[in-house]
Protein backbone atom coordinates (compact mmCIF):
# COMPACT_ATOMS: atom_id res chain seq x y z
CA UNK A 1 0.00 0.00 0.00
CA UNK A 2 1.02 3.86 -0.79
CA UNK A 3 0.12 6.64 1.75
CA UNK A 4 0.25 10.43 0.10
CA UNK A 5 -0.33 12.68 2.28
CA UNK A 6 -0.02 16.61 1.03
CA UNK A 7 0.79 19.35 2.39
CA UNK A 8 -0.74 22.75 1.18
CA UNK A 9 0.35 24.99 3.93
CA UNK A 10 4.11 27.51 2.89
CA UNK A 11 5.27 26.20 6.58
CA UNK A 12 6.90 22.75 5.88
CA UNK A 13 8.89 22.41 9.28
CA UNK A 14 7.24 22.19 12.74
CA UNK A 15 3.56 23.79 12.31
CA UNK A 16 0.33 22.57 13.17
CA UNK A 17 -0.49 21.07 9.12
CA UNK A 18 3.19 19.11 8.80
CA UNK A 19 3.26 17.80 12.18
CA UNK A 20 -0.37 16.13 12.03
CA UNK A 21 0.71 14.52 8.19
CA UNK A 22 3.98 13.51 9.15
CA UNK A 23 2.37 11.31 12.21
CA UNK A 24 -0.06 9.91 9.89
CA UNK A 25 2.32 8.89 7.91
CA UNK A 26 4.19 7.60 10.66
CA UNK A 27 1.20 5.66 11.98
CA UNK A 28 0.77 4.06 8.06
CA UNK A 29 4.50 3.45 8.13
CA UNK A 30 4.11 1.09 11.11
CA UNK A 31 1.71 -1.27 9.64
CA UNK A 32 4.16 -1.20 6.56
CA UNK A 33 2.63 1.26 3.72
CA UNK A 34 4.93 3.38 1.82
CA UNK A 35 4.85 7.17 2.68
CA UNK A 36 5.32 10.08 0.65
CA UNK A 37 4.51 13.97 1.77
CA UNK A 38 4.48 16.06 -0.67
CA UNK A 39 5.00 19.67 0.13
CA UNK A 40 2.37 21.60 -3.02
CA UNK A 41 3.90 25.08 -1.75
CA UNK A 42 6.82 23.63 -3.32
CA UNK A 43 5.42 22.92 -6.87
CA UNK A 44 4.65 24.92 -10.12
CA UNK A 45 1.48 23.59 -11.06
CA UNK A 46 -2.02 25.49 -12.36
CA UNK A 47 -5.22 24.70 -12.08
CA UNK A 48 -7.18 22.80 -14.81
CA UNK A 49 -7.38 24.64 -18.23
CA UNK A 50 -10.96 23.01 -19.55
CA UNK A 51 -9.41 21.64 -22.93
CA UNK A 52 -11.22 18.16 -22.64
CA UNK A 53 -8.04 16.32 -23.29
CA UNK A 54 -8.19 13.84 -20.34
CA UNK A 55 -11.63 12.78 -21.54
CA UNK A 56 -11.13 12.11 -25.37
CA UNK A 57 -11.76 8.49 -26.54
CA UNK A 58 -9.05 6.12 -27.59
CA UNK A 59 -6.47 8.10 -25.49
CA UNK A 60 -3.45 5.75 -23.86
CA UNK A 61 -4.87 6.77 -20.50
CA UNK A 62 -7.90 8.40 -19.38
CA UNK A 63 -8.67 10.60 -16.81
CA UNK A 64 -4.69 11.41 -17.37
CA UNK A 65 -4.03 15.32 -17.51
CA UNK A 66 -2.30 16.52 -20.75
CA UNK A 67 -0.79 19.27 -19.13
CA UNK A 68 2.72 18.34 -17.59
CA UNK A 69 3.49 19.92 -14.38
CA UNK A 70 5.32 19.49 -11.57
CA UNK A 71 1.57 17.65 -10.16
CA UNK A 72 2.46 14.79 -13.04
CA UNK A 73 4.79 13.17 -10.74
CA UNK A 74 2.46 13.18 -7.85
CA UNK A 75 0.09 11.20 -10.33
CA UNK A 76 2.93 8.48 -10.78
CA UNK A 77 3.96 8.30 -7.31
CA UNK A 78 7.47 9.19 -8.48
CA UNK A 79 7.85 12.22 -5.87
CA UNK A 80 10.15 12.65 -2.83
CA UNK A 81 9.47 10.28 -0.30
CA UNK A 82 10.05 12.41 3.11
CA UNK A 83 9.57 9.29 5.68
Amino acid sequence: MKVMAFNGSPRKKKWNTVTLLKHALKGAASVGAKTELIQLYDLNYSGCISCFSCKKINRKKDGICSVQDDLTQCSTGSGTPTL
